[in-house]
């Protein structure tokens, strides 16, 4: 299989094209957490489907002081693992294509699901982050799209947003790839000194305790949390906490004890000068909880 590059929606629209069409959004920069995505899709459509890998950095989902012009760009390493993968196609537009006139008036807003954890600490990201799935949804036409749990506020608010406003796409939630150390998966791993990864691990080594503490209730599971973290903020380098929540995916509200149903704990920290994020999904009785 050969990977076709495109660079317009009616580039990629002239594909031969069979069956249902899938699509996994990256910002580039591809690893095994993107490659599997693709291979998921590719699962889904089958043998005579269409899987679409985008690569665009979108520009509104950076604030001010963040690595928009550091973030890497490696789209000819990306279609190689893009065709791998299964991928049939790459579709990277341009700016322009994406935002013809400059950037857009109307936007899509997160409303207050997206103000709370990373929308907090990155005020806008989300406003930005759905009205490129969007245009992009639009861009591509496809049957079903694909994103990483390791981004969990992110897919809850595509979510949201397809459902909200009537999309007719289903979204598939991808488990968060790990590497052997147990990082998650994420290009911005590529930043981390030999020292920062050690220290990055303490995050992964959290969560891990948490689900242990699980069968005791949320409050433990936060504690439990909580207690390598504190720790970790003494390695050398530190791991500095942004945020550490346990809340229900449907809004990212805090739950409390008793809670019954499904909740994600959730953490973001700074390692060096590079911001990490990652979480677990735990399953709640109301007495006790198990992963």
């Amino acid at each position: 299989m050969t990977t076709r590059l495109t660079r317009t929606a009616k580039e990629l629209h002239g594909l031969p094209h069979e069956g249902r069409r899938a699509v996994v959004m990256t910002m580039g920069a591809l690893h095994e957490g993107h490659a599997t995505l693709v291979r998921t899709a590719r699962e889904l459509v089958g043998p005579g489907g269409q899987v679409v890998v985008t690569v665009f950095v979108n520009p509104l989902q950076f604030g001010a002081g963040e690595d928009l012009d550091r973030y890497p760009r490696t789209l000819d390493a990306d279609l190689v693992i893009a065709e791998e993968a299964g991928a049939d196609a790459v579709f990277a537009p341009a700016v322009d294509e994406v935002y013809p006139g400059g950037e857009p008036q109307v936007r899509i807003t997160a409303g207050p699901m997206g103000e709370r954890l990373e929308g907090a600490s990155r005020p806008g990201h989300f406003d930005g982050m759905l009205t490129v799935v969007a245009k992009l949804l639009h861009l591509t036409r496809p049957d079903v799209a694909l994103y990483g749990q390791k981004d969990a506020q992110q897919l809850a608010l595509i979510r949201r947003m397809v459902r909200d406003l009537n999309f007719p796409v289903e979204i598939v939630g991808v488990p968060t790839v790990r590497e052997d150390d147990n990082l998650a998966l994420s290009s911005r791993n590529r930043y981390l000194s030999a020292a920062d990864r050690a220290s990055a691990l303490e995050i992964s080594r959290a969560l891990l305790t948490a689900g242990a503490a699980a069968p005791q209730g949320p409050d433990a599971v936060r504690d439990a949390a909580r207690a390598v973290l504190d720790e970790a903020a003494r390695e050398q380098p530190p791991v500095v906490l942004d945020y550490l929540a346990l809340v229900d995916p449907a809004d990212f509200t805090e739950v409390t004890d008793g809670h019954s149903g499904e909740a994600v704990l959730a953490v973001a920290a700074k390692v060096g000068t590079t911001r990490l994020i990652d979480n677990i999904t735990l399953t709640f009785t109301g007495t006790g909880a198990q992963r």
